[in-house]
């Protein structure tokens, strides 16, 4: 693969890392700043991407480690934002459809930050178990087991089954554990 056909792929991959960067952050406009910085990152270090792995799993890390980097450093912080953790639609949904996604949006908010992760990561981002446990630094079954709780979660919050309870365990739950 060419320097160029890399570059080509990478700008290709952009709105996959936005959509990946704003359900991180939650914020539009930190989630560009983040992937154009991992943009940069990346192209700074093209020599350590191996020709003919995953370029697109390698970007997602890249993206997810500046943001735990960023989140370290203090340089923002994490606000919950009740819009705009999915990528917008490519044709404007009905009345009907605007209210899903924004339920869905204000749902995926209230689940905790690592079932959010892999959850766009598997679901939205196309990637498999193996490689969102490779991006996140987990095991595979660490990931199903994120996966399988976030969509129980949300099931339960968009049908308004949820009790507060399991609602604020979710938002509180560290990382690598998982309730009882």
């Amino acid at each position: 693969m060419t320097l160029a056909a890399i570059r080509a792929e990478m700008v290709e991959l952009v709105p996959q890392l936005r959509a990946f960067a704003r359900s991180l952050c939650r914020d539009p406009s930190r989630a560009d700043d983040l992937v154009q910085e991992a943009l940069v990152r990346a192209l700074t270090n093209l020599v350590q991407f191996t020709p003919g792995t995953n370029l697109k799993a390698w970007l997602f890390t890249i993206v997810r480690n500046e943001y735990y980097t960023q989140l370290r450093r203090g340089r923002f912080e994490v606000r919950v934002d009740s819009e705009g953790s999915l990528p917008e639609p490519s044709v404007p949904p009905e009345h009907e459809g605007e209210l899903q996604l924004r339920d869905l949006n204000r749902a995926l908010g209230q689940l905790s930050p690592d079932q959010r992760e892999a959850l766009i990561l598997v679901t939205a981002s196309g990637f498999s178990y193996a490689e969102a446990a490779h991006i996140c630094g987990c095991a595979v079954g660490t990931i199903k087991s994120r996966v399988g709780r976030a969509r129980e979660q949300l099931t339960r919050l968009l049908e308004g089954t949820a009790s507060p309870e399991s609602r604020d365990r979710s938002r509180r739950e560290p990382p690598g554990t998982a309730p009882p």
